[in-house]
């Protein structure tokens, strides 16, 4: 599967950008999707995930309840709607999918596919 994810830019702190992430493939149910971030001189985080059907989703406590992720099977497009940007999210926000069974935990290495990136710059 290819990712091409999308949807970054420079806002203002309290602001609210939306990050998509269209996959080419067939079989788009097949994978679980997550968005993970690297921040500069930081490793890649988790940011969220969410399993094949949309109805399993889980989120890093330093986003939850600021953002959602989701995904339109019908569009091949996974989501991030991201509220209330601080510039601590700053970040290059990567898609990426997997097809271990959902729960198998965060770690960047259970994903074998991943987007090109997308620049998320916060100003305060």
């Amino acid at each position: 599967v290819q990712l091409q994810a999308s949807g970054g830019g420079l806002v203002q702190a309290g602001d609210s950008l939306r990050l998509s992430c269209i996959a080419s493939t067939d079989s788009f149910t097949l994978y679980n999707m997550a968005w993970f971030r690297r921040a500069p001189g930081k490793a890649r985080e988790f940011v969220a995930d969410v399993n094949w059907n949309g109805d399993r989703t889980a989120h890093a406590d330093t986003v939850r309840g600021r953002f959602t992720i989701s995904r339109d099977n019908a569009k091949n497009t996974l989501y991030l709607q991201m509220n209330v940007l601080k510039p601590e999210d700053t970040a290059v926000y990567y898609c990426a999918a997997t097809t271990l069974m959902y729960g198998q935990g965060t770690s960047p290495g259970n994903y074998g596919y991943w987007g090109q990136g997308t620049q998320v710059t916060v100003s305060s």
